[in-house]
């Protein structure tokens, strides 16, 4: 989250970086160090080079070598700076081959621990397993199956095997074939209950509890449970609140209440059992600001977890809050009107970081870090240029995509005096602001509010607002609340058992899950509803099926036939059937989500992945073909890459909140280039990104030409890294001065933004250009017999170079690589055009229609 988390699939070196980016929760002191002795039994003919990679909070992903063996296996002791008490671990080689998934060193006490754990045993056992015969899992796989390992084979048609609660029909070895085996599976007579109680006992090897298992990850199981009721969570009303819990595992179910939010313990009211694996609890009275959790009991074992569905939460997330909402609202918030959008190609977004914007000395705004603070207006900087708000009204974007904006783990809301930063890719509670950027993260609706007032702010100042949205997975899976309450049930996963990890932090969510899916479409339109939110950016959005991602779209526009949708469309490695992932390659499937064209990014700069790697617009040659695809909006790719059927589907952008930006990236490509040359690269790069079809993608400051000092993947780096600087505003002002221009051009003169694919192919036309030159005409909107056309040159060299203009005639100069505007700056005549070195220059003039016939 974290990482270019985009486009993922480039490297598997990046998924190994991944598990140092998101460190699951452990707690550390300042000082101190912790011993850690890991011992590794590896199965016959499963013989590699295995080591491990080792995290903990505050403490980056790293290996740590095997460096000896005893009669249990492999060994592996080190220590780490700093105590723990919980670390995380993988078995893995240095290709990324795991035997197993995250395992967990849990309550370490004075700053040691040794650890046992087995090949094909995610267990992590605090003292040597023993080598007497156990049941090692007995789990129920389908509504008539069990599947049992044991850690010696057995003959199971000589030994004793019997199940409590339920009849044995038949015993299976996994393999099929053979009597001898340690994996079989009892087929039951008749159909097992979930959330029932059942034991399995082995003569000479004991007895275990049957638990859940890919049960739930069944068809049969999505159909008998499926809850389409639309009263999950709390329904609050002054004289009762409802609860209605889905647990269909769970034996019993319980709402705990709490008068505050660090209370240890809190009174437990037994719920009722509804329909479809539903749990039902009703309090009467006004419960407004109530705080609430759910227990359940999932086999012998009871489980605390915050309501996945709760709108409003205390401080950290760490407890639900019924919440009355109609409380929240500001002042003439209901009347309150959305700007104007006519189509989704006239969007151009500009992606920002609530407290980025805000949290510098310079930026003069009062509020830092918080929601409010994007509200302030008439704030000043350096050379008493517009700051926060006023600034980026200025520059003539259509819509603010922030980051994201809900409940996230990663920063703690108790400590605020303390500088702490983060991206917030680390999902906690969905449906709940983020309490950091509130001015009293105490008060569950101080949150709501404050987030009300900076969206009604915004429409108010001509700005819509997109919300960058993470379904894909949650920091924790293990803690996770989908996992406490259904255990299984809400991630994907992989043939061998581990969970899926196609995001590269550990887990996938399974949204082709009917109960994920519904999550997912009713949280989406909580969002859409209840902030009169304006778009969704959908994080690492290949994760998600292509059937869930149209009916997310269908019920958004629904609500507002404005409202935009597009995300992230990698093809990313999750267990999920090619033609169903919600990537670029099946964009045909999607009409009307969008994609971000990695294509026209790394085609303009270079690879992401590879940091030297350069594009057209910092020295790269024979890029011009590429770049011409992009222009178009990728109409014209290979279907192996990306099917998009109309504009609309394409984000075109050169730099974004992961990886370096522009700037740096130029600072690595081009290192022996002089300021103003890098400038002037840069600048070519905008140029082209609001100068192509489809919808346009700004990152906050790269009108100032922003820099991250070279920091490729600043999620939890300090503010000194991530804040908008307003001092490089003032510094580079004639820059987004040019920018501004860009934005007014490209709003103002439709032809840059036209709205269906025929219409693209139709009206630009390609021209012969000298090398590292592209140049092309664009016949625009007209009145009688004339109208508009546009020539356009991107220039890449290092030298000026000559073009033939398509008609002898009085061209208006309208961007020349120094200045940029949506009107005149200066006319020329005659057909020879001279573009200067690195620039882009915009001409129109008015040809007659008739004559061009």
């Amino acid at each position: 989250m974290f990482t270019n988390k985009k486009r993922i699939t480039a490297l598997l070196a990046v998924f190994c970086l991944l598990f140092a980016f998101f460190p699951e929760l452990s707690i550390r002191a300042d000082a101190g160090k912790t011993e850690i002795t890991v011992h590794y039994q590896e199965s016959d003919g499963n013989e590699k080079d295995w080591n491990l990679w080792v995290w903990a909070e505050s403490l980056d992903g790293h290996v740590q070598p095997f460096t000896g063996e005893d009669e249990f296996g492999k060994v592996a002791h080190f220590t780490l700076d700093g105590t723990y008490e919980r670390v995380g671990f993988i078995v893995r080689t240095d290709a990324w081959e795991k035997d197993g998934g995250d395992r967990w060193i849990e309550g370490i006490e004075d700053g040691k621990a040794e650890v046992w754990v087995m090949s094909g045993d995610d267990e992590v056992y605090y003292s040597e397993p023993s080598n007497e015969p156990v049941i090692k899992k007995a789990s129920m796989d389908d509504f008539d199956q069990i599947a049992v390992t044991t850690n010696i084979p057995l003959d199971i048609r000589q030994t004793a095997i019997e199940l409590s609660g339920a009849d044995i029909q038949e015993i299976i070895p996994a393999d099929g074939k053979g009597n001898v085996t340690n994996q079989f599976t009892l087929k039951t007579k008749k159909k097992l209950d979930v959330s029932g109680s059942y034991q399995v006992r082995i003569e000479g090897y004991g007895e275990q509890l049957v638990e859940i298992g890919k049960i739930v990850r069944t068809e049969a199981f999505d159909r008998l449970y499926y809850y389409d009721g639309q009263d999950l969570g709390n329904t609050y009303s002054r004289h009762s609140t409802k609860f209605r819990l889905w647990a269909p595992t769970a034996s019993e179910a319980k709402l705990v209440v709490y008068s505050k939010w660090d209370d240890k313990t809190g009174r437990e009211i037994k719920m009722k059992r509804g329909e479809k694996g539903t749990w039902t609890a009703k309090l009467r009275g006004n419960q407004n600001g109530l705080l609430y959790t759910y227990k359940v009991k999932i086999g012998d074992k009871w489980n605390e977890a915050v309501d996945p569905y709760v709108r409003a939460a205390s401080v950290n997330g760490l407890r639900g809050a019924v919440i009355d909402l109609s409380k929240t609202n500001p002042k003439g918030w209901a009347k309150h009107k959305k700007p104007k959008l006519s189509n989704p190609e006239e969007s151009i977004i500009y992606e920002l970081h609530v407290r980025d914007l805000s949290i510098q000395p310079e930026s003069g705004i009062k509020q830092k870090g918080k929601f409010l603070g994007v509200t302030e207006k008439g704030t000043k900087g350096p050379n008493g240029l517009p700051t926060g708000l006023d600034h980026i009204k200025s520059l003539g974007v259509t819509h603010v995509q922030f980051l994201p904006i809900y409940d996230y783990k990663t920063v703690d809301e108790t400590k605020l005096d303390q500088a702490q930063y983060n991206w917030g890719y680390d999902p906690q509670n969905f449906n709940v602001p983020e309490g950091s950027y509130s001015t009293n993260p105490y008060d569950p609706a101080v949150r709501i509010q404050e987030l009300k007032q900076m969206v009604q702010t915004l429409h108010g100042e001509g700005l819509r607002v997109v919300m960058d949205v993470v379904y894909n997975h949650m920091f924790d899976a293990a803690e996770s609340n989908f996992q406490k309450l259904v255990p299984g049930y809400y991630y994907r996963y992989n043939e061998d058992g581990t969970l899926a990890n196609g995001t590269g932090v550990g887990n996938d969510t399974a949204s082709e899950r009917k109960m994920m899916r519904k999550f997912i479409v009713d949280s989406s339109t909580y969002w859409a509803n209840e902030y009169k939110l304006d778009g969704f950016r959908f994080d690492l959005m290949g994760i998600h099926d292509v059937k869930t991602m149209n009916l997310v779209r269908k019920e958004l526009k629904r609500i507002d036939p404005t409202f935009i949708v597009h995300g992230e469309g990698w093809d990313l490695n999750t267990p999920l059937p090619a033609a169903e992932k919600a990537n670029q390659k099946n964009a045909a499937k999607m009409p009307g989500i969008g994609h971000f064209n990695d294509d026209i990014r790394d085609g303009l700069k270079g690879s992401v992945f590879i940091d030297q790697d350069n594009g057209f617009i910092n020295g790269k040659a024979n890029m011009e073909d590429r770049i011409k695809k992009g222009i178009m909006a990728g109409l014209d790719y290979d279907p192996a890459q990306a099917t998009y059927q109309d504009p609309e589907q394409v984000l075109t952008y050169v730099e974004a909140h992961d990886n370096h930006t522009l700037w740096d990236k130029l600072e690595l490509t081009n290192p022996e280039a002089g300021y103003e040359e890098k400038k002037q690269r840069h600048k070519l790069a905008s140029s082209i990104i609001l100068t192509s079809q489809g919808i346009s993608f700004i990152h906050a400051g790269q009108e100032f030409m922003r820099t991250k000092y070279g920091d490729h993947n600043s999620y939890k780096s300090p503010d000194s890294i991530n804040q908008m600087d307003w001092k490089r505003n003032a510094a580079f002002s004639h820059e987004v001065d040019y920018m501004r221009g860009l934005i007014d051009l490209r709003k103002k003169h439709a032809a840059f933004r036209m709205t269906t694919a025929s219409a693209i192919k139709e009206h630009i036309d390609f021209l012969d250009a000298p090398a590292n030159v592209i140049a092309y005409t664009i016949d625009g909107e007209g009145k009688g017999k004339y109208r508009s056309q546009y020539f356009i040159a991107h220039n890449a060299n290092n030298g000026a170079r000559e073009l033939t203009l398509p008609a002898n005639a009085s061209w208006k100069v309208l961007v020349d690589g120094e200045n940029a505007s949506a009107k005149s700056l200066y006319t020329i005549k005659g057909e020879q055009l001279v573009v200067p070195a690195m620039s882009t220059v915009v001409l129109q003039t008015e040809v007659n229609v008739k004559k061009k016939r």
